[in-house]
């Protein structure tokens, strides 16, 4: 199955280069093809780009990970390798991260009426970082401007372990803020279920209201090819909720849900 609409979000195939816009030593941005480098997610967490002067310190881009000059390549496929089977490079299907090579565990509710099985593409994107087992700018094809030889970073993983490779070694909420909420794990069987089918799909369970259209709800709650998936509910293209919702907390739930 090809997931090639962004998560988290927001429907993005692939990402276009603005020839006119600069950031830091005149890299191009590559960004929404239509919304540009007025894009949300510029400046915001998932935005990897400039964190050093954004947060005050010298310990992110470029010493925690590396600092690529555009925001959407760390997930996004660039432009020229926007045709490329990732699958043989042992990537994400469609996306510019690898497979996490974890065993995640599933839920195992006997109420759930659908099958579980792996996670799909766009989940295994959010995965790939939020499991805590690949570093942060793991990407399979870097900008083309950035130099390979001068790299110093130490790659660290969202990982709430006290190690050099991990980023819980200071964002342990002492020396900096925790980062441990984010760090979902292996374990994802105590979390909304992912990659399944949707229940509300032509009447099939009472529990489950019936989607505006194919691909959601009008709030911006989504389906991926019929299911649920990370980007069902969290959007980082848009900020304006918290924890990335993409809607309010109080509404998201009764979204879907009849009761």
């Amino acid at each position: 199955m090809k997931n090639n609409a962004f998560f988290l979000w927001s429907g993005i195939v692939t990402c276009a280069v603005l020839a006119s816009a600069t950031l830091h030593a005149q890299t191009a941005i590559i960004a929404d093809p239509v919304v540009g480098i007025d894009d949300p997610i510029m400046g915001t967490k998932h935005d990897f780009t400039g964190l050093n002067e954004r947060a005050g310190v010298v310990a992110m881009g470029g010493v925690a990970f590396s600092d690529y000059g555009n925001p959407c390549v760390y997930c996004h496929l660039p432009p020229a390798q926007a045709s490329t089977d990732t699958t043989t490079l042992g990537g994400i299907d469609g996306w510019n991260r690898f497979v996490p090579t974890t065993d995640y565990r599933l839920s195992g509710s006997a109420s759930l009426d659908a099958k579980l099985r792996s996670p799909n593409s766009i989940s295994l994107l959010c995965l790939s970082c939020h499991d805590g087992t690949m570093a942060l700018d793991m990407v399979i094809f870097k900008p083309t401007d950035f130099a390979t030889e001068n790299d110093r970073a130490l790659h660290m993983k969202m990982n709430g372990a006290d190690d050099i490779t991990s980023c819980g070694k200071c964002h342990n909420g002492v020396v900096a803020h925790d980062i441990s909420v984010k760090v979902i794990g292996s374990d994802i069987s105590d979390d909304h279920p992912i990659s399944i089918e949707y229940g509300g799909l032509n009447w099939k369970d009472p529990d489950f209201k019936v989607p505006h259209q194919a691909n959601g709800f009008n709030n911006g709650v989504r389906l991926y090819n019929g299911n649920v998936e990370c980007a069902s509910c969290h959007d980082i293209h848009n900020s304006t909720n918290e924890l990335a919702l993409t809607v309010r907390r109080e509404a998201l739930c009764e979204t879907c849900h009849t009761k």
